[in-house]
C-alpha cells in the first residue's frame, strides 16, 4: 500500500493515515480549474499525465468556453508543475504499480480534485485505488464510488456547505510546510528500512 495525499491540505491529513497504517507517504499533485471569477467554484480539475476532468454542470451552467476553459487549465498545469518539482525536490515518487493506492484529502465538496486523482493514479497501475476522506459531501462521496475501487468518507454531514466548516483549524497548508511532512516521512521510512 501506498499513501498519496493531495496537496496541500491533504498532505498533513494522508501523514497521519500513513503513520496509522505503517505504510509510505507521497505527495500527488492534481489541481482544480477554478470558474472565472469564482475560483474556489470547481469546474473541473487537472493532474499529471494530461489528465483532466470537467464538471459538465457548472460548464453548462456559466456558459464556459473551450477557449476559456483551456486559458484556465494552462495556467493550472503551470502550477501543477511548479509544485511537482518544488514537493519533490529531486526525489522519485513511491511507486504505485501493483499497490494499493490510498488517495487521501482533507475533504471532498465537488469531489473534481479527487476525480482527476483517482483517474491519473489509475494511468500507474495499482491494484486498486481507495479514496479517504474525513468529511464529504453525501452525493460526491456516493458518486466516487463509480471512479474509484472503495470510498470512505468518515463524516457525510448534511447540510454539507464546505470542508472547512467541519475544522477547527483550517489555516492553509504551506508548501514549506508539504515539504516538511515529506521531508519527515522519507526519514522515517529510513530509519524503518534500516532497522
Amino acid at each position: 500500500m501506498v499513501v498519496l495525499g493531495l496537496p496541500r491540505g491533504g498532505l498533513p491529513v494522508a501523514d497521519e493515515v500513513a503513520r496509522a497504517l505503517g505504510a509510505p507517504l507521497d505527495v500527488f499533485v492534481v489541481r482544480k480549474l477554478g470558474v472565472p471569477g469564482h475560483s474556489e467554484l470547481a469546474m473541473g480539475a487537472i493532474a499529471g499525465g494530461g489528465v483532466r476532468v470537467l464538471n459538465e454542470d457548472v460548464v453548462r451552467w456559466y456558459g464556459l468556453s473551450p477557449a476559456t476553459i483551456d486559458a484556465v487549465a494552462r495556467v493550472e498545469q503551470a502550477e501543477l508543475e511548479r509544485r511537482e518539482h518544488a514537493y519533490r525536490n529531486g526525489r522519485s515518487p513511491v511507486p504505485i504499480e501493483g499497490r494499493v493506492a490510498l488517495i487521501v484529502d482533507d475533504g471532498l465538496a465537488t469531489g473534481s480534485t479527487m476525480r482527476a486523482a483517482v483517474r491519473a493514479v489509475r494511468q500507474l497501475k495499482p491494484s486498486r485505488v481507495v479514496v479517504a476522506v474525513p468529511v464529504g459531501a453525501p452525493d460526491t462521496c456516493r458518486d466516487l464510488g463509480l471512479a474509484a475501487d472503495e470510498v470512505v468518507c468518515v463524516a457525510m454531514p448534511e447540510p454539507f456547505d464546505a470542508v472547512g466548516l467541519w475544522y477547527e483549524d483550517f489555516a492553509q497548508t504551506t508548501d514549506e510546510e508539504v515539504r516538511e511532512i515529506l521531508a519527515a516521512s522519507t526519514a522515517r521510512a529510513g530509519v524503518k528500512g534500516s532497522a
